[in-house]
């Protein structure tokens, strides 16, 4: 992948639901339009600073698995292989059976059979039944599909990738150019009042918080370029380019679309909606275009899914390449050069996932999840200037150690908002991330037996 290809995987990963979705959820907490841009603004620099970060890291180490590496290098194989056990169990297993789970929602209104088709078949499971639905059977059939297509030879699917990102982006400067036209022509009525009255109260920062965590959210996957360093070309230089040119493209693009929500509801249409993506595109131009905006919507949360199945297999991957996962999905493809065998494992456990429907309860334990790893993530750029401090570092992240301490301090304060407000989910989500000890011991020990001659030989101690 060169610079276009890897700055179009870093937007095609971010660019899902998120911005079709959210919105209505912050008018509730900030119901003005000021706030609303600066909530995503604030989302957008956070995942800014994160991405620097993560540059100075991915110059460091471009090596496939990304915060895995990092996480290796600064803390040991312990919290490395936490990392990549829960990010496959878990944190990339979830995000994946989500997307899938709302691309198979929104093809409804492409499809309508696939909603009203009911149950097809009932299978036992702990006691209880697994009901599939046509529903459930779309979401897998997209996870199969787009994993046997990211399967085939790289520049085979990073074509595709590239592609697939160009007509969502397309579709969403069509959005932007309607909205800005509809709000010059009504003399952008909706915008007023811009910011609380005089004398009004302003929300507090529970609310600030709150908010910008629901942006943040709408921001994931940033990383995707740090977790295929291997298949870029000159990783040193594009990837912190790939990931300040990406993010960057990503926060002008979000704060437009709200820009143009705002401009086609007034902020009582807004609060609390959830599809406001298509209540804003039935403002600008009628209730007739629904079912199209509906179809966008899951084209585009069709290709951010395939642009995360592409980069969360390379993190088992790296972590059976190290011999401490299956081995066999460490191994590449002797003709495409492809982990097709992570791609297999992934598509697995995604596919149950969404069959046993566990991942809705699991999306906010993933939360967690991320929001720990970022931290602990941005603190190893810290922690490998002093540990190694002779290795060459192509980019370096300015102003430091202002940048990595913003990204760590806001990420440990969204974790313990997090834990204070939701204390159950918060044990469940620590006791998955500590389920990696036992296996982590199950794994060295069985790659310490393996590496173990059978047949003691001369020399031998």
């Amino acid at each position: 992948m060169g610079l276009l290809d890897s700055t179009f995987l870093v937007i095609g990963s971010v660019l899902g639901s998120g911005i079709f979705l959210t919105s209505g959820l912050i008018v509730e907490r900030l119901p003005y339009p000021g706030f609303l841009w600066a909530a995503w603004i604030a989302g957008g620099l956070i995942t800014l600073s994160g991405a620097m970060c993560y540059a100075e890291l991915g110059a460091m180490y471009p090596s496939a698995g990304g915060p895995y590496v990092y996480l290796r290098e600064a803390y040991g194989k312990v919290p490395a292989f936490i990392f990549g056990w829960t990010y496959f169990w878990i944190i990339g297993g979830c995000g994946i059976a989500a997307m899938a789970a709302g691309f198979s929602e929104y093809l409804t209104s492409i499809v309508p059979g696939i909603s009203s088709g009911g149950s097809w078949l009932c299978l036992p499971w702990f006691g209880g039944r697994i009901v599939v639905t046509p529903a459930h059977l779309a979401a897998i059939a997209a996870v199969i599909l787009l994993t046997m297509f990211n399967a085939l030879p790289l520049r085979r699917s990073v074509r595709g990738q590239s592609v697939l990102t160009i007509i969502r982006l397309t579709a969403l400067a069509l959005l932007i150019g309607g909205g800005i036209l509809f709000g010059i022509r009504n003399q952008a009525i909706h915008l007023h009042p811009f910011l609380p009255p005089a004398g009004a109260a302003w929300p507090a920062w529970p609310a600030w918080g709150a908010a910008v965590m629901t942006v943040l959210w709408a921001y994931d996957g940033w990383y995707a370029v740090n977790c295929t360093a291997e298949e870029v070309r000159d990783p040193r230089r594009n990837i912190p380019r790939a990931l300040g040119l990406g993010t960057a493209a990503i926060l002008f693009l979000y704060l437009a679309v709200n820009i143009v929500y705002s401009m086609a509801l007034p902020m009582e249409r807004m609060r609390g909606i959830v599809r406001i993506g298509e209540t804003a595109a039935a403002g600008l131009w009628g209730p007739s275009i629904a079912p199209v905006f509906g179809g966008v919507v899951a084209l585009t949360i069709f290709g951010c899914l395939s642009a995360n199945i592409f980069f969360s297999a390379r993190v088992p991957y790296a972590l059976a390449r190290d011999g401490l996962f299956f081995r066999s999905l460490g191994r590449l493809h002797p003709r495409t050069g492809i982990p097709r065998r992570a791609l297999a494992a992934q598509a697995v456990v995604s596919s149950a996932l969404i069959l046993t429907g566990t991942f809705q309860s699991l999306v906010e334990v993933v939360l967690f999840g991320l929001v720990f790893f970022f931290a602990a993530t941005g603190a190893a750029v810290i922690v490998l200037r002093r540990k190694a401090p002779a290795i060459q570092r192509p980019f370096r992240i300015r102003p430091y150690p202002l940048l990595p301490l913003l990204f760590v301090v806001v990420n440990a304060g969204i974790l313990a908002a997090l834990a204070v407000e939701q204390p159950r989910r918060a044990f469940l989500a620590a006791a998955l991330i500590l389920s990696g000890l036992p296996a982590f011991w199950i794994w060295n020990r069985r790659r310490g037996m393996s590496d173990r001659p059978s047949v003691a030989l001369p020399g031998d101690e």
